[in-house]
């Protein structure tokens, strides 16, 4: 099938430029990780000298990440990356790419972009009128999901709920997404090959890695006919955490107390209860906010001050712990609720 496929390809080159399917960019609020994941009714076969859907993804450590997909083309995506480095906001981005689109053709792109932004995660998606059909994008607090030649909006809904659904860290939320799409054309080129897709990845930075060497980057950049990239992308996955002992980082979350003892967040886990002691004149409020930027809690403080926090009623998972100081800095810390 892959060979016709290429056949195809060879002498309609629109479809080879239409390439990159669906996909999904997101930022962890509290870790400042930043990841993406996507595949693609296409791979290194079809495409000789590219890497299949791995193409489209661009991963700043510790600031965020942009997929150019649809007609991707190389000079965009390298705007879009300087752009971000200039400190532009994912809004912004998109409406430098859209004004000067390298080929004066914005209306055949397709963008999904994520900004960490100190701990307040932006997003920012772009269908151009003329992306093939069906096509769309869905934004969250911290992720953007976009997607053209689709099954239909379904894909795009079950990518979104399978990611906020799931409560592992942002690799297993990115893995979780893809698994929404994990239908068999869902890229609607693929259908006669019995798969979503050809070609898929899975990327995670941690903020203090570099551009060529981050924490996660998985990329299947084929498979043979019939076999579906998808359950291949969890197998090296799945095969990478337990290689690497990856388990979020839980087991090693202790008591809470910076450096100039200024507060103390216990016990951490947490069950039933936290308690925040506080030492210092410099902090006056605190906020507690879960994955996806909502707010949990937020109280002022005073000095010396020690307050107990019921935590029997939210979801388990990480949380982030958020002081704000006198001169408008802030100190953010990492809690995991584990309620029986």
């Amino acid at each position: 099938m892959k060979k016709l496929l290429f056949l195809v390809v060879f002498t309609a080159p629109f479809l080879l430029n239409a390439q990159h399917t669906f996909s999904i960019v997101a930022v962890d609020s509290i870790t400042g990780e930043i990841g993406s994941a996507g595949a693609t009714c296409g791979d290194s076969i079809i495409w000789p000298g590219t890497p299949g859907a791995y193409i489209i993804s661009d991963v700043l450590p510790g600031i965020g990440a942009i997929h150019t997909q649809s007609y991707h083309h190389n000079t965009n995506q390298a705007n879009a990356r300087l752009r971000m480095e200039a400190g532009d906001s994912p809004d912004e981005i998109i409406s430098w790419l859209e004004a000067n689109d390298v080929a004066g053709e914005p209306e055949i792109r397709q963008y999904g972009v994520v900004d960490f932004n100190g701990g307040s995660p932006r997003s920012a998606g772009y269908t151009g009128v003329s992306c093939f059909a069906y096509k769309n994008h869905v934004l969250g607090p911290n992720y953007a999901i976009q997607g053209n030649i689709l099954l239909g909006q379904e894909i795009l809904d079950s990518m979104e709920a399978r990611f906020n659904r799931e409560e592992g860290c942002l690799s297993d939320k990115l893995m979780a997404s893809m698994q929404g799409a994990n239908v068999v054309g869902a890229d609607t080129r693929c259908t006669s090959e019995g798969t979503s897709s050809l070609s898929a990845f899975l990327r995670v930075a941690k903020p203090d890695d570099t551009d060529d060497d981050i924490f996660i980057d998985i990329n299947v950049a084929g498979t043979a006919d019939g076999v579906e990239p998808i359950d291949e992308l969890q197998g090296k996955y799945d095969a990478w955490k337990a290689a690497n002992d990856h388990d979020c980082g839980f087991s090693e979350i202790e008591t809470i107390e910076n450096d100039e003892t200024e507060y103390k967040v216990f016990p951490n886990p947490v069950n039933g209860e936290l308690t925040i002691a506080l030492y210092s004149d410099q902090i006056s409020e605190v906020m507690i906010t879960d994955l996806i930027g909502n707010v949990i809690f937020r109280t002022q403080l005073v000095s010396n001050e020690t307050i107990q926090i019921a935590t029997e009623n939210w979801s388990n998972g990480l949380y982030s712990v958020v002081f704000f100081q006198a001169d408008g800095a802030t100190l953010s810390e990492k809690v995991l609720v584990a309620n029986d």
